[in-house]
């Protein structure tokens, strides 16, 4: 948590956001309430973080965590500067203990954005929904993402092709229902499975809350959102894609609103 004598921020200081996923980093800086630019890493080495305090982080600004794995997290705590966003911090009633930051990060950035019923689907390594209504989160629910659907079948066969990024992150076309090859068949499987469930949740979703905004993010929300667009155009048409939900979570925590 932050301490509780810190000075409330300037609307010039800089500081730096830092969103720790199970597959990569997401970085933002930003100046007071703006943000400047956002960029994506892989995963630090303690070497790594090293090189970062002796260069880019050598005027100490502050930098705001919200990690959802906890060894790259800690590579951080001798910097003075760091902060690391708990549960605690995000003003949500009803939130549970292992509920991940970045869910809770994601949909408080989502309420600060468009209000409140709003219904955050997070397409990472994980596919997550996470919905709230007022100041209290109702819940949601996680299954495999997209990538991770493709490789863990092509992992537990013998004779399946990985017909995951390779081949689908070229095109977001949806290949036809009825497959007449294996990768095809792999392709339609999963992707009309997924995006009957993606239906299914958003409908039950609207019919507690017609009026509800429903947000997209993560790494594969482009390419999901060209699918439903293909697939259910109407419903895809209610659906925003905004990437930096958790970096507007954090920023509306780090300034206390």
């Amino acid at each position: 948590m932050l301490p509780s004598g810190d000075a409330q921020p300037t609307s010039s200081e800089q500081w730096f956001a830092l969103s720790i996923g199970n597959s990569r980093l997401h970085w933002a800086q930003f100046m007071g309430r703006d943000m400047q630019r956002t960029w994506d890493t892989p995963h630090l080495s303690e070497t790594d973080v090293q090189q970062l305090l002796a260069t880019r982080f050598i005027q100490k600004p502050s930098l705001y965590i919200a990690s959802v794995v906890p060894q790259q997290s800690q590579l951080w705590q001798e910097y003075p500067s760091a902060h690391v966003i708990t549960l605690e911090q995000v003003p949500l009633q009803g939130l549970y203990p292992t509920l991940g930051i970045d869910r809770a990060l994601a949909v408080w950035g989502a309420i600060a954005t468009v209000g409140s019923p709003v219904l955050v689907i997070d397409a990472g390594t994980a596919l997550t929904f996470t919905g709230a209504a007022g100041d209290r989160l109702v819940g949601g629910a996680i299954l495999p993402g997209l990538g991770l659907q493709f490789h863990t079948l092509n992992q537990a066969t013998a004779a399946l092709p990985d017909v995951g990024a390779a081949s689908l992150a070229v095109q977001h076309l949806l290949p036809p229902r009825w497959a007449t090859n294996t990768a095809d068949a792999i392709a339609s499987g999963i992707l009309y499975t997924l995006l009957a469930g993606l239906q299914a949740f958003i409908d039950d979703w609207w019919q507690q809350f017609p009026a509800s905004k429903v947000m997209l993010r993560g790494g594969d929300s482009d390419r999901l959102y060209s699918y439903l667009t293909a697939h259910a155009p109407a419903l895809a048409r209610r659906v925003t894609v905004e990437p930096h939900l958790i970096f507007w979570g954090m920023r509306k925590v780090r300034s206390g609103e």
